[in-house]
């Protein structure tokens, strides 16, 4: 099945209906709300389903936006933060995007679940890359000091996230809401994918599951941080969608599929027949690369 978030557009509609109508002009029949829906598009939003104009496929926490956050950020509070009163903002916003989730008949709700408190090594690893450094002493030096950190630095942020997401997902499994933990693309984001691993057999529910971000993962494996195919095989069981874009090597991300470098006839065959796939596409992109990356998808792996 395929979807298109609204970050693509979010930030230029005031109104949305208008906005859901654009993407079902691109041939989207549904659509995820994304980071990125400010409280102004929220009655709109209702008259567009109201009407039967459009399905949600998902939404993105945190939706809407809280009050005093004017611009997309999935970020702004953390589950893994130190402050007990961020972490509860965290869930209690969490909370009213299943809220809305529920209002608007969509049936899953994408999570970012934080990070460490490492400094950004994955910005200064792609900056060495794109210089062509990747194979250079000082590259695999960094890359190795940001792993020992990590091991060393994540176990406290990652324990303050699980506690947070213990009542999240109480409150989704009442109101049959899918929650979908993402994939990242910066080490120092929470989970790593061993971390993943480990959330994944903590929280054996049937609506608890991994949301795939193919260019986030793109991206480590880029870097040099895992296997793509391998990785999407052995967590792909636990699936509950993805979103497409496509990775300008090394770290250039959510350009749309086809105008990157990720191999997707690798990669489709390991994930089940009625996956969903999000396009999530910047908004500097084109309406034509969009439209265009559709049609090609579609001829290619079908709707």
């Amino acid at each position: 099945m395929l979807s298109c978030s609204t970050c693509w557009n979010s930030g230029r509609h005031t109104d949305g209906e208008a906005m859901l109508l654009e993407l079902r002009e691109l041939g989207f029949e549904f659509v995820e709300l994304s980071h990125g829906i400010r409280l102004s598009l929220v009655d709109g939003i209702q008259r567009a389903f109201d009407k039967g104009l459009v399905r949600f496929s998902s939404l993105h926490n945190f939706c809407p936006l809280p009050v005093e956050i004017t611009r997309a950020s999935p970020d702004c509070y953390k589950f893994s933060a130190d402050d007990s009163r961020e972490r509860d903002r965290a869930v209690r916003l969490s909370c009213q995007t299943i809220d809305f989730a529920v209002r608007l008949g969509a049936p899953r709700v994408v999570l970012h679940l934080g990070r460490t408190s490492l400094p950004d090594y994955t910005d200064q690893l792609v900056r060495m890359a794109e210089a062509g450094g990747i194979h250079s002493r000082d590259y695999v030096k960094l890359k190795l000091q940001c792993v020992r950190r990590r091991e060393t630095e994540a176990e406290a942020a990652l324990e303050r996230s699980k506690e947070c997401l213990e009542k999240i997902i109480e409150y989704a499994a009442e109101h049959n809401v899918s929650l979908g933990f993402e994939s990242r693309h910066k080490i120092e984001e929470i989970p790593s994918e061993r971390e993943m691993l480990r959330l994944l057999r903590e929280f054996v529910y049937p609506h608890v599951g991994y949301w795939h971000d193919f260019g986030h993962v793109q991206v480590k494996h880029n870097l040099g941080f895992l296997d793509h195919p391998q990785w999407l095989a052995q967590v792909a069981p636990r699936l509950i969608g993805c979103h497409l874009h496509d990775t300008v090597w090394p770290g250039n991300d959510h350009v749309s599929p086809f105008c990157g470098g990720i191999d997707y006839h690798s990669l489709i065959p390991l994930l089940p027949k009625d996956t969903l796939y999000v396009f999530e596409i910047s908004p500097k992109r084109a309406r034509e690369e969009i439209v265009a990356a559709r049609e090609k998808w579609v001829s290619t792996f079908g709707a």
